[in-house]
């Protein structure tokens, strides 16, 4: 029960952090420094990826409209011909939504760079950096990047404001943001998309749809991959292990949804410096209880 709860404790954290700006990574390897699951040290790599895949859900559910690229029409289609004229009969056709097509080129072109590096290095990337110290030097970073570009940017009105208007050139831009995350745990993925997307001028809201809609395919990716050296290194996961990571992923989901409602609600009104201050704060207390 003790083991669950933790689990309980890891999906709020999962839930919270992944959507806001301040790293779902950093926040997960620095809760393990006080909160630790009582589980192998392989299973643990698995859990703190895959409990993402929860979150990925909550995405689906809340846009699942405008991810999903399919819809239904009626066509008129030729029967047979008389005397009298053409006969027809209708039926349904499976065709893409309008615009649906370039909106997945777009996140593909995106996620390309963070994809290459995540299947080449990514046990290189864990050994480097997956450490309290590299996550709270990130976590400063990129807040202080936040609240530069905040400033800067001021009451300047957006060039971009809906995902259909965001272009090739500006996903790339994007997706080598995102890059920045996947090598780095204490970026945030969701963080340096939106860094990236609010200084080549896409407007805050969009900034955060378009990194919601990236995060399916990364983090999917990413719990597959997790999943794929988890099952090919022959590592046999118990019941409760498998019951832990359940747990920890639906309670990732549940609290999602609200979060991401939340962030979508506040940024119409306000702007990211918030959080830009909360990765100093937070990066400076990790340094000093940790060092």
């Amino acid at each position: 029960m003790l083991e669950l709860l933790k689990a309980v404790l890891f999906g709020i954290v999962e839930g919270i952090t992944e959507w806001l700006p301040i790293s779902s990574t950093g926040h997960m390897i620095l809760f393990n420094q006080f909160v630790k699951l009582n589980v192998s040290e392989d299973f643990w790599k698995l859990f703190e990826v895959v409990i993402q895949f929860g979150a990925i859900l909550a995405v689906v559910l809340l846009f699942w409209n405008k991810l999903w690229p399919f819809t239904t029409k009626t066509v008129k289609v030729h029967r047979s011909k008389n005397e009298t004229g053409s006969r027809f009969q209708t039926k349904k056709k499976v065709c893409w939504k309008r615009g649906a097509l370039d909106m997945w080129l777009k996140i593909i072109v995106a996620c390309i760079p963070a994809a290459i590096v995540g299947i080449l290095f990514d046990d290189l990337i864990d050994e480097l950096f997956y450490h309290p110290i590299p996550v709270a030097v990130a976590l400063i970073v990129v807040g202080v990047i936040f609240i530069i570009v905040e400033t800067v940017r001021g009451k300047k009105r957006p060039t971009t404001t809906s995902i259909d208007a965001i272009t090739y050139k500006e996903a790339v831009i994007i997706g080598l943001f995102q890059l920045a995350a996947a090598v780095f745990p204490g970026t945030s993925r969701s963080g340096a998309t939106i860094v990236g997307a609010l200084m080549i001028g896409v407007s805050r809201a969009t900034a955060a749809e378009f990194t919601f809609f990236l995060a399916v395919p990364v983090m999917f990716g990413a719990s597959l991959l997790k999943a794929a050296k988890y099952i090919l290194a022959g590592i046999a996961m118990t019941g409760g292990e498998a019951l832990i990571l359940l747990v920890g992923t639906v309670v990732a989901f549940i609290v999602s949804v609200f979060v991401i409602k939340f962030l979508m609600g506040y940024i119409k009104k306000h702007d990211f410096k918030i959080f830009g201050w909360y990765r100093i704060i937070l990066g400076i207390l990790v340094i000093l209880i940790l060092r």
